[in-house]
C-alpha cells in the first residue's frame, strides 16, 4: 500500500468545495475511516475556514527548496568524511549525518501523505529516493503501517503503533507479558530511550521483511532500493575508513539516527487518550484531537520535530503541508475551546515526562 495516505490524503484537499456533510466526510477519509459524518458534524465548520484560508494549498516550492538544502547537506557532511579519511575524527560527522537523514525521513513521511505534489508518480518516486535510497527504509512498509495508525490514532486493536512489541502501553497488554518480555515491561519506561538506540537498524530489517507482502512488480523495485541503498552506504564507509571504525561509524550514526527519529515521535500519542475498543465511535474531531498532543515552541521546536510538533493539526489535515500547520494551530485551537473539547499542549521535556509516566504506569502492576 505504498500509496495509501498519498491517496486518502486527497479526500481532506478535494472531497468536496463546500463545508457540508460531504467536505466534512472528504476530511474523515483523510484519516484513512472511510467513514463520513454526519450532517452538522462539529469538524465541517473547521474544515470550510481551514480551506478558506488556503492552508490545504501546497506548497511545492517550499519543499523543493527545502529538499535541495538537505541534500546539499548530506552532501557536505559525506565530502567532510572524505577529507577527514581514515581517522577516529571522522566519527564526529556521525551526529550531522544522523540529523540530516532524519530531515530525510521527514521529507519521506510528508511525501507519503501528498503534502509535497499532487502527481501520484512524483510522490511516490520522493518517497522511494528519500526512504529506500538515502535511508534503506521501506517506503511501502511505513506508509501501510503510518496509515492504519492515521486512520484510528491510540485505538489498541486497529493502531498498530500501541500494538503489542518491544514495549506495551495498556496494563491489560502487560498482563500477559511472560520471562524477559514481562521484565522489560516492567522497566520500559527507564528504557525507552536507550532502546530507541536500536531503532535506526529495526527500521531497515522492518522494511526488508516487509517485501514478502509487497505485489512482485513493487517488490522488485524496493528491493533494488534497498540493496542499493546498503551498498553505497557500504561502499562510503569502507572506502574511508577501515572495516573496524566504519563498524563502529555505522553503529553510532544508526543508534543517533533512531534516538532522533525516536524523540520526533515520542511525544505525539503516548500518554495520550486510548479509545474504548467496545466503547462509543468517536468522530474524526475528537478521535483525532483528543489522542494527539502538540509540543510548543519556536523555529528550532519545528525544525528539530520535523513539524510533527503540531500533531493535532497534522493528524486532523494529513495533506497539510508542513509550513501550514503552524497557520492552521490557533484556528484548531479556537475551535476546541468554543465546544469544550481538551487540545493538548506541552513543552518538549514535559511531552517526553508525559510520556515516560504513562509508561512507567502501564508496567507498574508486574513491579
Amino acid at each position: 500500500m505504498p500509496q495509501a495516505i498519498a491517496t486518502a490524503a486527497e479526500g481532506t484537499r478535494d472531497g468536496a468545495g463546500s463545508a457540508d456533510a460531504g467536505s466534512a466526510g472528504g476530511a474523515a477519509g483523510a484519516a484513512g475511516t472511510g467513514a463520513a459524518p454526519a450532517q452538522g458534524s462539529d469538524f465541517a465548520p473547521l474544515l470550510r475556514a481551514v480551506k478558506g484560508q488556503g492552508l490545504l494549498e501546497r506548497r511545492t516550492g517550499w519543499y523543493a527548496a527545502g529538499i535541495a538544502v538537505n541534500l546539499l547537506a548530506l552532501g557536505a557532511v559525506i565530502a567532510g568524511m572524505v577529507l577527514l579519511g581514515n581517522t577516529w575524527w571522522t566519527l564526529l560527522l556521525a551526529l550531522p549525518l544522523a540529523v540530516f537523514w532524519s530531515r530525510t525521513a521527514f521529507v519521506g513521511h510528508d511525501a507519503g501523505h501528498a503534502q509535497i505534489t499532487g502527481a501520484r508518480r512524483a510522490g511516490r518516486a520522493i518517497g522511494l529516493v528519500h526512504a529506500n535510497l538515502l535511508l534503506g527504509m521501506n517506503e511501502a512498509w511505513w506508509n501501510d503501517k503510518h496509515v492504519r495508525h492515521h486512520a484510528n490514532p491510540n485505538h489498541i486493536d486497529k493502531d498498530p503503533d500501541v500494538g503489542v512489541g518491544a514495549l506495551v502501553w495498556t496494563q491489560k497488554q502487560a498482563a500477559q507479558r511472560e520471562g524477559f518480555a514481562r521484565w522489560l515491561t516492567r522497566n520500559q519506561a527507564r528504557l525507552f530511550f536507550p532502546m530507541l538506540l536500536l531503532e535506526g537498524i529495526a527500521l531497515k530489517v522492518s522494511g526488508f521483511q516487509y517485501l514478502r507482502q509487497q505485489p512482485a512488480r513493487e517488490r522488485a523495485l524496493s528491493a533494488l532500493l534497498l540493496v542499493a541503498h546498503l551498498g553505497l552506504y557500504a561502499t562510503l564507509l569502507l572506502t574511508v575508513l577501515s572495516p573496524g571504525k566504519a563498524v563502529v561509524f555505522a553503529l553510532v550514526h544508526h543508534a543517533l539516527f533512531g534516538l532522533h527519529l525516536g524523540m520526533a515521535f515520542a511525544p505525539n500519542h503516548k500518554g495520550m487518550e486510548m479509545p474504548d475498543p467496545d466503547g462509543e465511535r468517536w468522530g474524526h474531531l475528537q478521535r483525532q484531537v483528543l489522542t494527539s498532543r502538540n509540543v510548543r515552541g519556536g523555529i528550532l521546536t519545528d525544525w528539530f520535530l520535523g513539524g510533527l510538533n503540531y500533531q493535532i493539526e497534522h493528524h486532523l489535515f494529513p495533506s497539510m503541508p508542513r509550513p501550514h500547520l503552524r497557520l492552521a494551530q490557533p484556528m484548531v485551537r479556537a475551535h476546541c475551546k468554543a465546544l469544550g473539547m481538551p487540545y493538548a499542549e506541552t513543552g518538549l521535556i514535559e511531552s517526553y515526562r508525559q510520556a515516560l509516566r504513562h509508561m512507567h504506569e502501564v508496567g507498574e502492576p508486574l513491579r
